[in-house]
């Protein structure tokens, strides 16, 4: 895959996830230097790193690791936190269901969060002809291998690094810097921002609420006020911007 890389596509596709890979290497740092602290050997985590490539799994398996819990609950508490995925796979699987299951197999391993939604604000249709399919393919490898080689750079170093790092740094305050980091760059558009700001907001008044149910409140109030802000408004705007065009012409 690494020979389309002088491609006018995969070069797009590496533009576009560019602003999200600090940030990516700073969250596979975090995953790195946790999976340390676990009490993960340097070969197990090397290994963890490398075969399973899901931060957040990672994250939610590693204390029922460290509780000896056994291995059904922690891949079912994997495949739980991973069930995000179906809803993503589902949206860019009819564009490459013709390929083989190997590829197929790789590209799914190696798609992230953050691959999903760029690829889909840049190929909306399903690719009509030979050429619009390879130019889809290429795309989605130029978001894609960025991504995996910087997590790997940052959750390795991470790794090498754990035993150095002071347990009252805090963890979980580096995580959410590194999320921010991915956050921002999606931050970009309307919809985006309208609906961080509010879920930030339910999130603070709603932070007294049991269970940290507050933060699920936010999220889903978040969400409906974002897709809200692009249905009412985002097509109007692009609808006046097509009539003002007519009339130029």
């Amino acid at each position: 895959m690494l020979k389309d890389w002088n491609s006018s596509l995969f070069r797009e596709g590496f533009k576009a996830s560019a602003p999200s890979l600090f940030g990516m290497a700073a969250w596979g740092m975090v995953v790195g230097v946790a999976m340390i602290k676990a009490g993960l050997s340097l070969p197990q985590a090397l290994g963890m790193t490398l075969l399973v490539f899901a931060g957040s799994a990672q994250l939610a398996a590693l204390p029922l690791i460290v509780a000896n819990a056994p291995i059904w609950v922690i891949f079912a508490t994997a495949l739980i936190v991973n069930l995000r995925f179906l809803i993503m796979s589902a949206l860019i699987a009819p564009r490459f269901a013709h390929l083989s299951w190997m590829r197929r197999t790789l590209y799914g391993f190696l798609t992230g969060d953050i691959s999903v939604p760029l690829f889909m604000q840049r190929f909306p249709q399903m690719w009509k002809n030979e050429a619009k399919e390879r130019d889809q393919v290429l795309y989605l490898k130029g978001l894609i291998l960025p991504n995996w080689f910087v997590w790997q750079a940052g959750s390795i170093l991470g790794i090498l690094a754990g035993s150095q790092v002071p347990m009252h740094w805090g963890l979980g305050f580096a995580g959410t810097l590194a999320i921010l980091c991915i956050l921002l760059p999606l931050m970009r558009n309307r919809p985006g921002f309208i609906g961080v700001l509010v879920a930030g907001v339910v999130a603070v008044a709603a932070h007294a609420m049991p269970y940290k149910l507050g933060l699920l409140l936010a999220v889903l109030i978040g969400m409906a006020v974002a897709m809200w802000v692009e249905e009412h408004f985002e097509p109007a705007t692009g609808a006046e911007s097509t009539a003002q065009g007519g009339n130029h012409e």
